[in-house]
Protein backbone atom coordinates (compact mmCIF):
# COMPACT_ATOMS: atom_id res chain seq x y z
CA UNK A 1 0.00 0.00 0.00
CA UNK A 2 1.55 3.41 -0.90
CA UNK A 3 1.88 6.14 1.63
CA UNK A 4 -0.83 8.36 -0.32
CA UNK A 5 -3.28 5.33 0.39
CA UNK A 6 -2.57 4.76 3.88
CA UNK A 7 -2.77 8.17 4.59
CA UNK A 8 -6.45 8.46 3.25
CA UNK A 9 -7.18 5.31 5.30
CA UNK A 10 -6.23 6.89 8.67
CA UNK A 11 -7.77 10.09 7.55
CA UNK A 12 -11.25 8.11 7.17
CA UNK A 13 -10.48 6.08 10.10
CA UNK A 14 -10.31 9.16 12.39
CA UNK A 15 -13.27 10.53 10.33
CA UNK A 16 -15.03 7.40 11.65
CA UNK A 17 -13.27 7.56 15.06
CA UNK A 18 -15.11 11.29 15.55
CA UNK A 19 -18.31 9.73 14.26
CA UNK A 20 -18.25 7.28 16.63
CA UNK A 21 -17.57 10.03 19.73
CA UNK A 22 -20.52 12.07 18.03
CA UNK A 23 -23.28 9.07 18.85
CA UNK A 24 -21.67 8.53 22.22
CA UNK A 25 -22.08 12.48 23.21
CA UNK A 26 -25.87 12.04 21.81
CA UNK A 27 -26.62 8.86 24.38
CA UNK A 28 -24.92 10.70 26.96
CA UNK A 29 -26.86 13.70 26.21
CA UNK A 30 -30.17 11.54 26.17
CA UNK A 31 -29.48 10.42 30.06
CA UNK A 32 -30.78 12.30 32.89
CA UNK A 33 -28.44 12.80 35.54
CA UNK A 34 -28.91 13.90 39.44
CA UNK A 35 -27.02 16.95 38.94
CA UNK A 36 -25.83 19.51 36.38
CA UNK A 37 -21.92 18.72 36.82
CA UNK A 38 -22.47 14.62 35.96
CA UNK A 39 -23.56 15.71 32.83
CA UNK A 40 -20.07 16.60 31.47
CA UNK A 41 -17.95 14.49 34.26
CA UNK A 42 -18.42 11.11 33.37
CA UNK A 43 -17.02 7.83 31.73
CA UNK A 44 -19.06 8.21 28.50
CA UNK A 45 -18.51 11.63 28.21
CA UNK A 46 -14.57 12.00 28.95
CA UNK A 47 -14.21 8.75 26.44
CA UNK A 48 -15.85 10.51 24.11
CA UNK A 49 -13.85 13.97 24.00
CA UNK A 50 -10.38 11.03 24.44
CA UNK A 51 -11.54 9.74 21.17
CA UNK A 52 -11.97 12.94 19.10
CA UNK A 53 -8.60 14.23 20.52
CA UNK A 54 -7.13 11.12 19.22
CA UNK A 55 -9.09 11.51 15.85
CA UNK A 56 -7.27 14.95 15.54
CA UNK A 57 -4.09 13.17 16.28
CA UNK A 58 -4.61 10.44 13.39
CA UNK A 59 -5.91 13.48 11.09
CA UNK A 60 -3.02 15.39 11.60
CA UNK A 61 -0.72 12.57 10.87
CA UNK A 62 -2.64 11.82 7.85
CA UNK A 63 -2.07 14.97 6.13
CA UNK A 64 1.35 14.51 6.10
CA UNK A 65 0.94 12.11 2.98
CA UNK A 66 -2.13 13.66 1.19
CA UNK A 67 -3.06 17.50 0.10
CA UNK A 68 -4.86 19.49 2.58
CA UNK A 69 -7.45 20.57 -0.30
CA UNK A 70 -8.34 16.51 -0.36
CA UNK A 71 -9.22 16.73 3.71
CA UNK A 72 -12.31 18.42 3.49
CA UNK A 73 -13.80 15.92 0.89
CA UNK A 74 -13.01 13.09 2.62
CA UNK A 75 -13.79 14.93 6.48
CA UNK A 76 -17.42 14.82 4.53
CA UNK A 77 -17.85 10.84 5.08
CA UNK A 78 -18.59 11.86 8.61
CA UNK A 79 -21.85 12.53 7.91
CA UNK A 80 -22.77 9.26 6.59
CA UNK A 81 -21.01 7.63 8.93
CA UNK A 82 -23.05 9.85 11.77
CA UNK A 83 -26.86 9.16 9.40
CA UNK A 84 -25.54 5.10 9.51
CA UNK A 85 -24.90 5.11 13.24
CA UNK A 86 -27.96 7.25 14.31
CA UNK A 87 -30.01 4.74 12.50
CA UNK A 88 -28.19 1.99 13.74
CA UNK A 89 -27.71 2.80 17.78
CA UNK A 90 -30.32 5.37 18.38
CA UNK A 91 -33.76 4.90 16.52
CA UNK A 92 -33.21 7.50 14.21
CA UNK A 93 -35.20 7.26 11.17
CA UNK A 94 -33.65 7.60 7.33
CA UNK A 95 -35.74 9.60 5.37
CA UNK A 96 -36.13 10.57 1.77
CA UNK A 97 -33.90 13.70 2.08
CA UNK A 98 -31.55 12.05 4.07
CA UNK A 99 -31.25 9.14 2.11
CA UNK A 100 -30.85 12.07 -0.86
CA UNK A 101 -28.00 13.75 1.22
CA UNK A 102 -25.96 10.68 1.50
CA UNK A 103 -26.60 10.04 -2.21
CA UNK A 104 -25.24 13.52 -3.26
CA UNK A 105 -22.35 13.20 -0.46
CA UNK A 106 -20.95 9.74 -1.77
CA UNK A 107 -21.07 11.09 -5.18
CA UNK A 108 -18.79 14.15 -3.99
CA UNK A 109 -16.71 12.05 -2.68
CA UNK A 110 -16.06 10.06 -5.90
CA UNK A 111 -15.94 13.17 -8.17
CA UNK A 112 -13.76 15.08 -6.12
CA UNK A 113 -11.47 12.18 -5.51
CA UNK A 114 -10.52 11.37 -9.13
Amino acid sequence: MSKFAGAVCLLLFSVFISSVSQILLKKAANKTYKDHIREYINPLVIFAYGMFFGSVILTMLSLKNIPLSMQPILESAGYIFVTVMGYLFLGEKIGKRKFAGIGLIMLGILIFSL
